[in-house]
């Protein structure tokens, strides 16, 4: 194997992930692999491909949306096209996450108004 390839077993450990998460990821055509005999062999470019699928997981982003930022690298100019549509995917993320952070604020506040009238309720049950 030459010096920048990985096998899945090397791939699984640096990203502590299962060889059947990296078997699925080329089924989904994110990574693609070449063949030594029955061996997979990832190239560089499948471990950064790999390495950004990971991170758009972390950041909420659906596999569909990682596989078409990684595609327009093979577009002309798809260094200019994915930094664009990354802007408009990390924005839309962005605006997701506020607005569940703010239904969760207003649940909270629900809930401790709920409680407190429980509390309420259940002190006078006892008081009597």
């Amino acid at each position: 194997m030459k010096s920048n390839s990985y096998t899945i077993s090397d791939l699984a450990k640096e990203y502590d992930i299962t060889p059947r998460t990296i078997r699925f990821y080329e089924d989904q055509g994110l990574l693609t692999p070449s063949r030594e005999g029955r061996q997979r062999v990832f190239s560089e470019g499948d471990n950064v491909r790999l390495r950004l699928i990971l991170r758009g997981k972390r950041l909420g982003f659906s596999l569909a949306e990682a596989k078409e930022i990684i595609d327009l690298y093979n577009l002309e100019s798809g260094g200019e096209r994915q930094l664009i549509y990354l802007l408009e995917k990390i924005e839309q993320r962005r605006l997701n996450l506020q607005q569940q952070q703010e239904d969760i604020k207003a649940i909270l506040l629900e809930l401790k108004s709920v409680e407190k009238r429980v509390k309420g309720t259940l002190k006078g049950i006892r008081a009597k």
